[in-house]
């Protein structure tokens, strides 16, 4: 009998839409539209289907959260500075009771003060930091490989 097909949300919050662009020393030289591709190869090698949206506005974020329950098996997420302050996505997770990996392009333990907690963390099945763009495709085996 063969599993269904798993169906993950990959969602990007504020300024990764700058991929690129955007403090290349920190975050790199793809852009956004290169990590989309890349995901779309590796979710198809681990048959599984993908969707994307990026917004730089929390509510947007926190309706697309809501909306992820019972659509998708999954969400990685990379919610950009809104790791650091903002309780009503981590809210929003709760609410919905999605299974979401936490992604960080940058180490964030390594930098400022501000940026090395995540009041996301505790609402996520897992965290991957500063593995660059290859966190995102670690976060989508994660969330194809472990169990609901």
């Amino acid at each position: 009998m063969s599993q269904p097909r798993r169906s993950i949300l990959i969602l990007n919050g504020p300024n990764l839409n700058l991929l690129g662009e955007r403090q290349p020393e920190i975050y790199g030289s793809r852009t956004l539209a290169d990590l989309e591709q890349a995901l779309r190869g590796r979710a198809q090698q681990l048959g599984c289907e993908v969707e994307f949206a990026q917004s730089n506005s929390e509510s947007d974020i926190i309706e697309l959260i809501q909306a992820s329950r019972g659509r998708y098996d999954a969400v990685v997420f990379n919610p950009g500075a809104f790791a650091h302050y903002s309780l009503a996505i981590a809210d929003a997770i709760s609410a919905a009771s999605v299974r979401v990996f936490e992604v960080h392009i940058s180490n964030i333990h390594g930098r400022e003060e501000f940026r090395r907690h995540s009041v996301i963390a505790p609402v996520a099945v897992a965290v991957i930091a500063g593995a660059g763009l290859l966190g995102y495709e670690l976060a989508l085996e994660a969330a194809v490989g472990m169990e609901a």
